[in-house]
């Protein structure tokens, strides 16, 4: 299996944080269906926190107005760009031990 040039991992991240950029501040600020079907339903008022809640309502604690969703978008793009890294370097050692 070869290898994919560095080049092409920063165009990726960089076009991820892009998006992130571009599109965050025009997310809708309603709730998103599991949300919408709780209130609905009447059982919104029995939702308990997620121990794993890293940014919750994607926003970035202390910073207010879109830059808050925009740096919670930019540090979920580099969580997922960490775990893939390790993915990818544990299944090519993987690989290189067959």
């Amino acid at each position: 299996m070869s290898r994919l040039p560095r080049h092409w991992w920063i165009a990726g991240l960089a076009l991820a944080a892009a998006i992130v950029v571009v599109l965050a501040p025009l997310a809708s600020s309603d709730p998103d269906g599991l949300e919408r079907v709780a209130t609905d339903h009447g059982f919104a008022d029995r939702a308990q926190g997620s121990p794993l809640n890293i940014l919750g309502d994607y926003l970035f604690p202390g910073v207010d107005g879109p830059l808050s969703t925009i740096l919670a978008g930019l540090i979920g793009v580099a969580i997922v760009f960490v775990v893939m890294w390790v993915v990818a370097r544990l299944l090519a050692r993987r690989e290189g031990q067959r």
